[in-house]
Formats: structure tokens, C-alpha cells, sequence
């Protein structure tokens, strides 16, 4: 794809004018950007005065665990649904760089867990929201995820026998009871 090729750096300070146009900063899109990739701040501008493609750009990132749990619309186009890596990885950042941009709190831009949310026990297979929004390894969503925990599901053996059960609980859809189920 022709994103692929195309300098990181033609691209960062588009990402800068969005987020500068809405009250934000360089820095806090400098601060998006490393979080996502693991890069320093002088790694970030040696990328940038290198020119480096996208491709060489994400191909030396040390991705966050949790960048796993961006999920959200960029132009239509569902990011956890994206099939190919790289475009994933740069949707990844399109979107993060469009949540600073709409006001969300960098705090939950950089999807930093909350005092509420429960660990999981040793020896227990649960619910894990530091790695994504899975249940078991099954990739429910967010939504599902936190209705789950809510109602005090932390593992498959903890899900009624009937799981359509589950869909009187908000956010808990019809997708993510077949993935459930299938997983038992």
C-alpha cells in the first residue's frame, strides 16, 4: 500500500495541526506517539529527520501490550477489525491521535487502567482487561468485557449454563455469546 512508503514525517505534522486545532500540543502527540511505538523522544525525532517509511517506522517499534485495547472507528473503519498489521499499527495511532484531539483525557488515550479494575487470581483462567478486551483469549470486546466483570464473571466455569443468559447484560452482544460459546 502507498501509506506503507510514505514518510512517517510527512504525515506527523498533520497529526500535530489536528491536535494543535482542538487546544492540544506537539508534545502530548509526541506523547501518544511513544507511548504506542515504545520509542524514546530521540528515537521519535531521529525517525523523523530519517524520513523513515511507516513500514520502517512501526517495524522498529516495541508496540505497548495494551495497544491491543484501541478499538474505535477512524474514518469509518473499524480498528480492531483491521486484518493487516502494519495497517492496524497506523490506524492504531490515527485513532489515538484523533481521541487527543476530541478532548479525551491522556489518561484514557493511553488506555492507563483504572483503580477498579479487578486483577485476576493466580492459577484462575479470567478475564483480562491489561491485555485486551478478552475473555479466556476470546475476543469479546470491551463492552462484553466489563459487563462480564460487572456482574462478577471471571472465568468461563463462572458463565451460566445457558448463555444467552448473558445477553440481558449491557454491552453483551449476540457475537460476543457464539465467541463465548464456541471457546467452551
Amino acid at each position: 500500500m502507498r501509506i506503507f512508503r510514505a514518510p512517517f514525517a510527512s504525515v506527523h505534522p498533520l497529526y500535530v495541526a489536528k491536535a494543535e486545532r482542538k487546544g492540544r500540543t506537539r508534545a502530548e502527540v509526541d506523547e501518544v506517539i511513544r507511548w504506542l511505538t515504545g520509542f524514546s523522544q530521540a528515537e521519535l525525532e531521529q525517525h523523523l529527520a530519517e524520513e523513515t517509511t511507516f513500514e520502517e517506522f512501526f517495524g522498529a517499534a516495541r508496540l505497548n501490550p495494551a495497544a491491543s485495547l484501541i478499538t474505535g472507528s477512524v474514518c469509518g473503519v473499524r480498528v480492531q477489525d483491521v486484518e493487516d498489521p502494519l495497517m492496524q499499527q497506523i490506524r492504531w495511532l490515527d485513532k489515538l491521535v484523533d481521541e487527543l484531539a476530541r478532548g479525551k483525557a491522556m489518561e484514557k488515550v493511553l488506555r492507563r487502567p483504572g483503580p477498579t479494575e479487578p486483577g485476576s487470581a493466580a492459577g484462575s483462567t479470567s478475564i483480562t482487561t491489561d491485555r485486551g478486551p478478552d475473555f479466556d483469549g476470546v475476543r469479546i470486546g470491551r463492552p462484553a468485557t466489563g459487563a462480564l466483570i460487572d456482574a462478577g464473571h471471571r472465568t468461563l466455569a463462572d458463565l451460566p449454563a445457558d448463555l444467552d443468559e448473558l445477553l440481558t447484560l449491557h454491552g453483551v452482544g449476540p457475537a460476543a455469546v457464539k465467541r463465548l460459546a464456541a471457546a467452551r
